[in-house]
């Protein structure tokens, strides 16, 4: 028996996660992707299939993504994107990571810069 990579894993608790997270147009999906060096974080109104917003750390004027503190000003950042938008309330998708270190650290700082979710 082959032992799935934490990947796999990951992809599975997503594929769960996502038969109950739907974004709307009134509320959209605040995804969340980390990588070891970066994270980023979409906006998305899956009815229609686009990305309303989205910011990463590998934007020129990003901080680094592969600390709590880079997940904090993108987390600040996607929501005054939003927020120039006008969307006031998001659905978080944690993208199958545990809610935690730099996941929690975004979803904190989007919350403090105004989004509801």
């Amino acid at each position: 028996m082959a032992r799935d990579s934490k990947n796999q894993i990951r992809l599975r608790i997503h594929t769960r996660i996502r038969r109950r997270v739907k974004g709307t147009a009134e509320r959209p999906r605040l995804a969340v992707f980390r990588s070891v060096k970066h994270i980023y974080a979409q906006v998305i109104d899956d009815a229609e299939g686009r990305t309303l917003v989205s910011a990463s750390s590998n934007e020129k004027s990003a901080a680094n993504g592969g600390n709590v503190a880079g997940a904090k000003s993108i987390g600040k950042l996607v929501a005054e994107r939003a927020k120039d938008k006008g969307i006031k309330s998001v659905v978080f998708d944690r993208g199958g990571y545990l809610y935690h270190g730099r996941v929690k650290a975004l979803a904190d700082a989007a919350r403090e810069a105004g989004l509801e979710f």
